[in-house]
């Protein structure tokens, strides 16, 4: 069983037991949250497909922890203009552990 939800702009498949990291989620380390904007459901084949989202459908999940990823370095420089500018950034993200996804209508939760 697998869903594809979207968070932070960005979609992601997660199944039960896949550990994730997305931007950064307002929440502290430990929290359960869940994810209600499911895209689709695959079930043992059986696909529901959202209009946008699935009605009902959501993804719950522990916040691991909140990281930081690598280090992006940026120059800009102008030719003979003794014009030099360097900044780097560190983009946040919260890890997550993926607990159950539950479907729609029915109210049957995967597990393992």
């Amino acid at each position: 069983m697998y869903a594809i939800v979207e968070t932070g702009g960005k979609q992601l498949r997660v199944s039960v037991g896949d550990v994730v990291s997305v931007e950064k989620l307002d929440c502290a380390s430990g929290e359960q949250i869940e994810l209600d904007r499911v895209l689709l459901i695959s079930n043992d084949g059986q696909l529901q497909t959202g209009r946008p989202y699935v009605e009902g459908a959501k993804v719950v999940a522990t916040v691991i922890d909140q990281i930081k990823g690598p280090k992006i370095r940026g120059f800009k420089y102008k030719p003979k203009k003794n014009q030099r500018k360097r900044w780097g950034h560190r983009q946040p993200y919260t890890r997550l552990q993926i607990e159950r996804i539950v479907e729609a209508d029915s109210g049957a939760e995967g597990g393992e």
